[in-house]
């Protein structure tokens, strides 16, 4: 059973799948005129505007953005960072920063096309992705990639998603804690059910909610790190002294924290509730 799985692993996940993402992802910058690329600040100024959004849509640009990023800032990018550096060493930071570089065409080809080809229900909601653009868009012939694309994406649900994060904060909590794994994916269920069911308006605003906090907290815990890593090797204070926190007040540091992110699951699971 190992040696299938590696195999398979292998295929999907071997030179030419990767040459194919980042090929894909030269093609369309190229094909755009780098329009992902120069169009940065444009991007952020809209993303800011759009808080009470404006037109057709059940989001706003904020809630779409946040949404996004609900999916990107998490688990692959603390473990997977840090594995990829384990296993291919400092070089491995180049090309993911050249793979997100030009990423950003992919991701926006995917959101065009999601939007230009989504289809509304009879209760006025929109429902898009691949699934959607490929049936609407390309010939008959290869609608079955959209029914391959719906499938693969459930059965992924449960493993690169919602267990490796789920299996993360049950450890963690457990570790930490002494809280049971049972108990924690209990409550996990209740929350990621009432927002999920709530459709993607409840997503986009618990998202809202929780993404600025998470990122913001991800930046603290670098500059945290750096600061702690820095003190360590030189035996004194850190340039960035004015950022850190002096090592005998890490308690406070702790509680700030937990302090913080309880105040978050409060208000989203206020939010959740209404």
């Amino acid at each position: 059973m190992t040696d299938l799985i590696t195999t398979i692993n292998d295929l999907a996940w071997g030179p030419p799948m990767l040459v194919l993402l980042l090929g894909t992802g030269i093609f369309l910058t190229i094909g755009l005129r780098f329009m992902p690329i120069l169009q940065v600040p444009a991007a952020f100024r809209l993303m800011m505007q759009g808080r009470k959004g404006q037109g057709d849509g059940d989001v706003t640009p904020f809630g779409a953005q946040m949404t996004a990023l609900s999916a990107t800032i998490g688990t692959g990018n603390i473990a997977g960072v840090a594995t990829a550096i384990a296993l291919g060493g400092p070089g491995a930071l180049f090309w993911m920063w050249m793979t997100a570089l030009f990423g950003m065409a992919t991701k926006y080809a995917e959101a065009v096309l999601a939007v230009r080809f989504r289809e509304q229900d009879e209760k006025g909601n929109y429902s898009g992705g691949p699934m959607y653009y490929i049936r609407n868009g390309l010939h008959k012939r290869w609608h079955w990639l959209g029914v391959a694309f719906a499938i693969f994406g459930s059965l992924a649900g449960f493993g690169i998603a919602n267990t490796v994060q789920s299996n993360s904060i049950s450890e963690v909590l457990n570790t930490t804690f002494s809280i049971p794994p049972l108990l924690t994916g209990l409550v996990l269920m209740v929350l990621v059910g009432a927002v999920v069911l709530g459709g993607v308006k409840r997503i986009a605003d618990v998202s809202s909610l929780l993404v600025p906090f998470h990122g913001t907290g991800l930046c603290g815990d670098v500059i945290d790190h750096h600061c702690t890593a820095h003190n360590t090797r030189a035996g004194g204070a850190c340039h960035h002294r004015h950022l850190c926190i002096h090592p005998d007040s890490s308690h406070w540091r702790i509680r700030w924290r937990h302090g913080l992110g309880g105040y978050q699951v409060w208000r989203c699971a206020g939010h959740i509730l209404q």
